[in-house]
This record gives structure tokens, C-alpha cells and sequence, in this order.
């Protein structure tokens, strides 16, 4: 390094003015400039509606996409101050917009609770947009002020006069294409969060508009019921064990704690933490509060009523948790998180308050409601015995160390270079494919493992049986991670696991079922963005001795109308990967120079909408896999129905 470029003074300390530290560094702020930061300004902007709503001031809020993609949140609470703050010499508004770490949520009175990034919603939100423009309803004046990149375009000005009694704020802004990848909104993420931010805000009613051209659509989301609808809404394609939704409500050490939940007929458990309406996708206390006191409360209740033996061993929390679908949600004064985007809950008290709260009002309940309590414990204690034969396989599959080659899977290829970044996995179905794919692959690089037929659904599953199936064996051997509690991510033996099926309906649902077992066992390989999608081409065309393959209808139409459509065209419809030679399948599915891979990504603020797609794909229920495949159909190609 050249001594020019060793140059450290007091010169080179950078101040960054304002709001110039969040253009300069916006995922310290918002998380990411990719789709997901986009919509969090969505967010941000809602959260300061809803902290309107919170403290009983706001009924209704309107988020509109607008035609050119900008946004436009309307509420009807009390409409930001514009008042000078004495402090800062200019209006309230302008402070919230313009100053970082400002806003009515650092005490003196403004919020008792509040959600949003810590106040800094609406100032990095106006940092990242082109333009914002705020207009405020409040004491018979509309007032209005408009800001470009972060930076004040006039002084806040009355542009006219309303009825006394109406207030609110609207606030629309244009995110800048400098800062974001894409500025695209999708409807159906805001869509989810809409929905989410209605259940967990009872008799709050959003009204989400879409106008842009051709995709105009509409609604409403009200739920006087609140959590409790949203564990009706969740277990919908699923059994409920029992009819009732619990629903424990209370107070303690100034935490306000509400907690809805009901066990299903599924193997799985879907428990989502709230704080102060933002969702916490790491749990926390008060995650940490509601599962002690189910844990506590479901055995000494068990004990009380002879439902277990003096002889056999508490149930532990994850038996009495099997099926349970839970929404625990707290609303709390000076909330402590780990990470600037929320992730999980510190404070202490908030796992004092659950475990209160929960404990006192599930053992009444229980009294009064002997047919629940007794269906839980039965169904816990089978799911004990399933855990313990469970725990039985889970000893065989760690003594075979996928460490060493010799207990790896025999129908393994694997590859020779052991360094895991430069190591992929295909998981193929069939025999034959996965001979085509095997003598196709480069194996420095490329490992094979062909699975016979469809896997166990893992949703309608036990894990005794889940980790008796030969199949599923065969995968956690191989990935070398282990599943759930042995789980590790730095034992992954390959950083990229291809899914690699037939381009039909079978395929699909193969390629489903996979999905399905690696986002309930080893969530973290698609968080980590080590799963992908193989796209084998739909078509060959042959003419005049040369190939060309397409990976759909239109790409087929488009090579069409360039070489001509007449009778020397040989066009061949690939129905499976075993239709294509070991060239083929390299040249067109498998060579890194040419191949196209998807990667499977998962958005972990709508978690809750991610669970409840895989329970209705993949659960019993015929009525509600009916109305989403009519839902999402318009977004289906190339299935051979």
C-alpha cells in the first residue's frame, strides 16, 4: 500500500450532516435497499398511524399505491403537531421529518407505547425518498410541507381551512431510485402486513388500495376480535383440537400482555411474538414467558387430574407445544431489542408479565374447561412417545457422522473438492434422471442424490416417522447439518442445495414437499440463500441441423418468430429430465455458464404467511387449498393440468 493512501488525521473524520448518514448507509436503517427495505418505509410510515391508534386516537388508516408508485398513508388520528418546538425553532412536523432520533416516543407524554424504528421512521423514510409530502389536519387548518431528499423545500405553510373536528395526517412520498434497487411495490407483501397490523390492533380499520393501471384492487382489513381471529385466521386450514381459541389478556410491572392461542391437528408449532405491534421473528422473554407458562401450567394440571402417571415423566414444552398455533403480543413503555430491525426481545420484565398473566388465567381456564385440557394432554403425550422414538433414530443418524465418507448415503455421488463454497447438490428426482444427471455433472464440483419417488409430507408427520423415512435420512446425511436442536450451519457440506424436478405438475409437487421439509427442519439453508430451483427447458427446437431450448411458451414463441414457423421446425415438449441425454441435461439444466437457477427466498416479517401457504398447499383441508390455488392461479405457467 502506497504512503499516499496512509494519510490518518483529524481532516479525515467525516460529518455527516442530517440526514446524509441515512443515504449514505441506508441498510444500517431500513435493513437492505433491496425489495424488502422498500416496503419497510411502507411500514414505518403505518407504524406512527397505528401509534395514533394505540393510544385511542385513530380508527382508520388508507394506504393507497399510487400510478406512479409512490404512497400515500392517510390516517384520522390527531395530526402531527406544528407547533414551533422550542428546542429545535421549527414546527413539530418539520423536527419528525427532518431530524433523526425525534418524535413523541422518548417520553414526556407523546406515546405510552409506540412501534416504528425507534422514532426514526418518518425522517429515514424522507431520506430515501425523492420527494415527501406531508399535509396535516388539525384545529379547523390544513396545513402542508414538502421535502426533497431529505431536505425542507419551504417552511410549513396553511393551505387552507377544515371542519374543526377533522384531523389526521397524509403523508406520500416517492422512494428514490439512487438509493433502491427496485421501487416496485407488491401489493401482496403490503397485503400481509396490512392484514397483520388489523389483527393485532383490535377494531382498527386499513384500507389498502392498489390503483395502478391494470392492477387496480382493494381491501379491507377489520377484526373486532383481534388476536384471537388471527389464530382462527391462521389454524383455517387446519383441525382445531378444540373449539374455543384461549385467550389470556392482563397487566403487570407496566407490561400490557395479550396472548391468544389453540392447538391444531398438525405436528407443527406456530408461535409469533409481537412488541408493541412489530413483530419479532427471534422470539425473545416474552416468548421465553408464554412457554414457561404453558410448560408449568399443562403439567400440574396433568398431575392434578391423573392424566399422567406418577411413574411417567413431565411432558416437556416442545410435546405440549405440538400443533399449537400461538400469537403472543405486548405492549411495553421502553422497548430493549437486539438489532436495529427488531428481531427479538431483552427486557426481562416482559418474560414476568407472560408467564403471570398466562399461568393464572390458563389454570382457570382449564378448570372450567375440563374437554380442552384433557384433548391437550392426550395429544401431548403421544407426541411424547413420538419424541421418544424420535430421539432413538435422531442417535442412529449421529453416530453414521456425515464427517465421514464411509456413512454418507449409497446412492450419494458425490463430489471430490471438500471445500463447501465451491460445492452444489442436486437433489433429483427418479432413477433415471438422476443417472443422466450424474454422468452430465462436473465431480470436482457436483453431487447427485436421486430420491425414489415423492417424500413424506412433513405436515402431516410425527418425528419418529419423519426421521424414519429413508429419503429424508438420506438429505440430513448428506447436507451434514442435522435437523432442529442438532441443527448447524457450519457443517453444511455443499453452499448451494439445487432442487431439481420435472417441469410438470408432479415436479412441482415433488419440489413442494422439499421445500416443505427444509423450511420446517432447516429454515436457516433459505434464509442463508443456500436453496435453489433447477429450470430444465419445456422445449427443443430443432431446424437445419441447429438446437435451440426454450424455458417457456413465450421464450418458444420468440425463437420461433426469429427462425421461422414451418414444417422444418422438430419441436419437442420435454414432459421429464429423464427425456434428456447427459448432454442435454448439462448443456441446458446443469453447466454454471449457461443454466438458470431461482433462489428460494423467505421473507421472515410476513413468517406467519409463510406457514400458513405450506399448511394449506400441504395440510388436509380441501376448501382453503381450493381458494388459493384460484387466488394465485393468474401467477401458475407451464403446469400440465
Amino acid at each position: 500500500m502506497g504512503a499516499e493512501n496512509t494519510t490518518y488525521g483529524a481532516d479525515q473524520i467525516q460529518i455527516l450532516e442530517g440526514l446524509e448518514a441515512v443515504r449514505k448507509r441506508p441498510g444500517m436503517y431500513i435493513g437492505s435497499t433491496s425489495s424488502r427495505g422498500l416496503h419497510h418505509l411502507v411500514y414505518e410510515i403505518v407504524d406512527n398511524a397505528v401509534d395514533e391508534a394505540l393510544a385511542g386516537f385513530c380508527t382508520e388508516i388508507q394506504v393507497i399505491i399510487n400510478p406512479d408508485n409512490s404512497i400515500t398513508v392517510i390516517d384520522n388520528g390527531r395530526g402531527i403537531p406544528v407547533g414551533i418546538n422550542q428546542k429545535a425553532g421549527i414546527p413539530a412536523v418539520e423536527v419528525v421529518f427532518t431530524i433523526l432520533h425525534a418524535g413523541g416516543k422518548f417520553g414526556g407524554g407523546g406515546y405510552k407505547v409506540s412501534g416504528g424504528l425507534h422514532g426514526v421512521g418518518a425522517s429515514v423514510v424522507n431520506a430515501l425518498s425523492e420527494w415527501v409530502e406531508v399535509t396535516i389536519y388539525r384545529e379547523g387548518k390544513i396545513h402542508q410541507q414538502r421535502y426533497e431528499r431529505g431536505k425542507t423545500m419551504y417552511p410549513l405553510k396553511v393551505i387552507g381551512t377544515c371542519e374543526e373536528e377533522r384531523t389526521g395526517t397524509t403523508v406520500t412520498f416517492l422512494p428514490d431510485k439512487q438509493i433502491f434497487e427496485e421501487t416496485v411495490y407488491d401489493y401482496d407483501i403490503l397485503k400481509q402486513r396490512m392484514r397483520e397490523m388489523a389483527f393485532l390492533t383490535k377494531g382498527l380499520r386499513i384500507v389498502l388500495q392498489d390503483t395502478r393501471e391494470g392492477i387496480a384492487q382493494e381491501r379491507v382489513f377489520h377484526y373486532e376480535g383481534g388476536i384471537q381471529e388471527f389464530v382462527s385466521y391462521l389454524n383455517r386450514s387446519k383441525e382445531a383440537l378444540y373449539p374455543t381459541i384461549i385467550y389470556c389478556e392482563g397487566e403487570k410491572n407496566g407490561v400490557a400482555v395479550e396472548v391468544a392461542f389453540q392447538h391444531n391437528d398438525s405436528y407443527t408449532e406456530n408461535s409469533y411474538g409481537f412488541v408493541n405491534n412489530i413483530n419479532t421473528p427471534e422470539g425473545g422473554t416474552h416468548i421465553v414467558g408464554f412457554r414457561n407458562a404453558i410448560t408449568k401450567t399443562f403439567n400440574e394440571y396433568a398431575r392434578k387430574n391423573k392424566l399422567l402417571r406418577d411413574s411417567e415423566p413431565n411432558l416437556t414444552g416442545d410435546d405440549i407445544r405440538e400443533g399449537l398455533t400461538a400469537i403472543v403480543s405486548v405492549k411495553i413503555e421502553d422497548p430493549q431489542f437486539e438489532g436495529q430491525t427488531k428481531q427479538k426481545l431483552g427486557n426481562s420484565e416482559a418474560k414476568s408479565a407472560v408467564d403471570f398473566v398466562v399461568s393464572k388465567q390458563l389454570e382457570i381456564f382449564l378448570e372450567q374447561n375440563p374437554s380442552v385440557g384433557k384433548a391437550t394432554i392426550e395429544k401431548s403425550i403421544l407426541a411424547q412417545r413420538a419424541r421418544e422414538a424420535a430421539r432413538k433414530a435422531r442417535e442412529l443418524t449421529r453416530r453414521k457422522s456425515a464427517l465421514d465418507s464411509m456413512a454418507l448415503p449409497g446412492k450419494l455421488a458425490d463430489c471430490s473438492d471438500k471445500n463447501p463454497e465451491n460445492c452444489e447438490i442436486y437433489i433429483v428426482e427418479g432413477d433415471s434422471a438422476g443417472g443422466s444427471a450424474k454422468t452430465a455433472r462436473n465431480r470436482a464440483t457436483q453431487a447427485i442424490l436421486p430420491l425414489r419417488g415423492k417424500i413424506l409430507n412433513v405436515e402431516k408427520a410425527r418425528m419418529d416417522r419423519i426421521y424414519g423415512n429413508e429419503e429424508i435420512r438420506a438429505m440430513i446425511t448428506a447436507f451434514g447439518t442435522g435437523i432442529h436442536e442438532d441443527f448447524d450451519i457450519t457443517k453444511l457440506r455443499y453452499h448451494k442445495i439445487i432442487i431439481m424436478t420435472d417441469a410438470d405438475v408432479d415436479g412441482a409437487h415433488i419440489a413442494t414437499l422439499l421445500l416443505t421439509f427444509l423450511y420446517r427442519f432447516m429454515p436457516e439453508l433459505i434464509k442463508q440463500g443456500y436453496v435453489y430451483l433447477a429450470q430444465p427447458p419445456l422445449y427443443k427446437l430443432e431446424k437445419n441441423r441447429k438446437v435451440w431450448y426454450a424455458y417457456s411458451d413465450a421464450e418458444l414463441n420468440q425463437i420461433l418468430e426469429e427462425v421461422g414457423r414451418d414444417s422444418n421446425n422438430k419441436i419437442q415438449r420435454y414432459k421429464g429430465l429423464g427425456e434428456m441425454d447427459a448432454e442435454q441435461l448439462w448443456e441446458t439444466t446443469m453447466d454454471p455458464e449457461k443454466r438458470i437457477l431461482l433462489r428460494v427466498t423467505m421473507n421472515e416479517e410476513a413468517e406467519s404467511e409463510i406457514d400458513l401457504t405450506f399448511t394449506t398447499l400441504m395440510g388436509d383441508k380441501v376448501e382453503p387449498r381450493r381458494e388459493f390455488i384460484e387466488e394465485n392461479a393468474r401467477f401458475v405457467e407451464n403446469l400440465d393440468i
